[in-house]
């Protein structure tokens, strides 16, 4: 069996395009299909199904993908087992929740990259939708999500945990300490959130609507960490995950208000499409995410 055949076909099924695959290999489209051709031959199974301009791998495929995959990563192990040492090399998308980024990029990223040097990485920020569209078009690598639980066999989940969330005020607020509060209690101060639409708002204005309530923030940015200072300076109140106003707490700038009648549950979720290739680089980086971003 040609490899080559095997390298073509994951980028067929990769990028659900032959003439993408072509691109990205520096092939002709005519060698790409002859390639295919020649592996579906060989196999003697249909490996895509092509209707009106679209591609799409088979029940068979799937199966051949896997295959495929394993073949790939042992053919490189050898290869890299066999010389004495090889820096590996690669371009990664990771697209990500914004908040996630301050504790993904600390001072520890560059020992990162001294230690991974052709591993250069980009990052998208992007609300969970966008992501999910990045991954299924191989625009994204890998995904870091924080949002609802997101369970679906398209997608390989590499790591995962709840988030525990809680309104913030500043220290000096008059209802610190308040032993039970209720969210309608809140809603006449100014808030500070993220952008509308975006992971943990996007659930705060969706468990508020079903109670018939609705905020309106003095301030909305991107920036959970720029918002969690402003709540400290006593600007306002938000509603922010934990690991980012935990050093605030312990500082004593802000307080965690205990509100007892409002829940929404929030996953941090590092996936990647179960069709895409795991290469070394792409190991080392979810590698790197999952030691960073989990605690498990």
């Amino acid at each position: 069996m040609d490899l080559k055949n095997l390298t073509t076909f994951i980028h067929v099924a990769e990028l659900n395009s032959f003439t993408k695959a072509a691109v990205a290999l520096g092939y002709s489209q005519s060698t790409v299909s002859f390639q295919i051709r020649q592996l579906e031959t060989e196999l003697n199974a249909q490996l895509f199904e092509r209707i009106n301009h679209t591609v799409a791998l088979t029940e068979k495929g799937r199966e051949v993908l896997n295959y495929a995959h394993q073949i790939r990563r042992m053919t490189l192990e050898l290869t890299q087992n066999m010389e004495e040492y090889e820096v590996l090399k690669g371009h990664i998308r990771l697209a990500m929740a914004y908040s996630l980024c301050d504790s993904l990029f600390d001072q520890s990223f560059p020992g990162f990259c001294r230690q991974h040097p052709g591993i250069t990485l980009k990052i998208i920020t992007a609300g969970t939708e966008e992501m999910f569209r990045l991954l299924n078009h191989n625009e994204a690598d890998a995904i870091l999500t924080l949002d609802s639980h997101i369970y679906d066999r398209e997608y390989v989940i590499f790591r995962e945990e709840t988030v525990n969330m809680h309104f913030v005020a500043p220290a000096a607020f008059p209802l610190a300490n308040c032993s039970s509060l209720s969210v309608a209690d809140l809603l006449s101060w100014p808030f500070l959130l993220t952008e509308k639409g975006m992971s943990y708002r996007r659930l705060l204005d969706e468990g508020l609507a079903e109670r018939s309530l609705e905020v309106t923030p003095i301030l909305e940015m991107g920036s959970a960490r720029l918002i969690c200072s402003l709540v400290g300076s006593g600007l306002g109140i938000s509603f922010l995950p934990d690991y980012v106003t935990q050093e605030d707490v312990e500082a004593g700038s802000i307080v965690r208000l205990n509100v007892t009648d409002f829940e929404v549950e929030i996953w941090k979720q590092l996936l990647y499409h179960r069709d895409k290739w795991v290469s070394p680089q792409l190991e080392a980086v979810l590698e790197y995410c999952a030691k960073r971003e989990f605690t498990g």
